[in-house]
């Protein structure tokens, strides 16, 4: 008796959605939800940091970006998730 030959298709036929994940395993889907959340809280840091510097920055520095004391105080309070 012969085998039969599976078929597996590189891309969906017909233009039908198929989820990304959906070849990996548990595990695979598992590093891509971690890696999606540690980039996540790397660009919330990043923001606050920014916003940090924004606030140490000098009047003649923030004037030069064209952003007044006012803005930069209420932009550097912001909670780094916004």
């Amino acid at each position: 008796m012969d085998t039969i030959e599976t078929i597996r298709y590189a891309r969906p036929i017909s233009g039908a959605q198929v989820d990304p994940l959906a070849h990996r395993g548990f595990v695979g889907r598992t590093a891509v939800v971690l890696r999606s959340l540690v980039r996540q809280i790397d660009r919330m840091l990043e923001r606050r940091r920014g916003r940090l510097a924004l606030m140490e920055m000098t009047d003649e520095q923030l004037k030069d970006i064209g952003v007044s004391r006012c803005d930069a105080h209420r932009e550097g309070i912001r909670p780094f998730w916004e």
